[in-house]
């Protein structure tokens, strides 16, 4: 089903953060594709999404689960031939509130790296030859200051050893990622959205998850002259 809009996946739109990214980008025109790995939540989701006018659809879709993303890939391949905007903006963090390094067992950097890196590089990956055919693809990876070694540097905020670590490489690759496209049309960029009151701190944010998601939705629709390979946050870029 061809159109001009803009064909828009996010990953774990069911809920915080990435609910309001996809109510945002609904509200501008895209067609929203809610991906989410619970069917029930998921659907939910889209159902509040268009009651506000959005043409959403749910997307069965577990970042960890290799058979769902394919399945995923395929569903969006066959309905709309291409995908425009890609946020990667499901996450996990297993040892809220806080755990220094010596603290963490190694199933804890295998939970957390298996949705906050495995799973963002497999998404990519899939739908990649999709975002290929858009005029103008963009991927956004939605990490965290905390995988920012100069931020954490002195810093006295309780370590979140996992989680930190997980963004710093989800840093990486969206640097590798952003380097390998350069010679594209897609601009691949890390945002953090602040500390935002959601599921994975308790809800003991200090943001809104719609004053997190405007950071993910201006990337998504970055213009041509917009930035790659970079850290974004609302006030600017951020140095590596």
């Amino acid at each position: 089903m061809a159109t001009d809009r803009k064909i828009a996946l996010i990953t774990g739109a069911n809920k915080g953060i990435g609910f309001e990214t996809a109510r945002r980008l609904g509200a501008l025109g895209a067609v929203v594709l809610a991906g989410a790995r619970d069917k029930g939540r998921g659907e939910a989701a889209v159902e509040r999404l268009r009651a506000e006018g959005a043409d959403a659809h749910f997307v069965h879709l577990d970042v960890t689960d290799p058979d769902l993303i394919e399945r995923a890939a395929r569903r969006v391949d066959a309905r709309h031939g291409r995908l425009d905007i890609l946020v990667n903006n499901a996450g996990v963090n297993v040892e809220w509130p806080a755990n220094p390094p010596s603290r963490v067992g190694a199933g804890q950097l295998r939970a957390t790296f298996e949705t906050n890196v495995h799973g963002v590089a497999a998404v990519t990956n899939a739908v990649l030859p999709l975002l290929r055919r858009s005029a103008a693809g963009r991927i956004v990876n939605v990490s965290s200051e905390m995988g920012l070694p100069a931020w954490l540097d002195g810093s006295a905020m309780p370590a979140i050893t996992a989680y930190s670590v997980s963004k710093a490489a989800l840093n990486m690759l969206t640097l590798l990622y952003a380097n390998e496209l350069r010679d594209t049309a897609i601009k691949v960029n890390a945002c953090s959205p602040g500390f935002v009151a959601t599921d994975i701190n308790d809800g003991v944010g200090e943001r809104t998850a719609e004053e997190g998601a405007a950071i993910e939705v201006r990337l998504a629709l970055l213009d041509a002259d917009g930035p790659t390979g970079r850290f974004v946050t609302d006030a600017g870029v951020l140095p590596w």
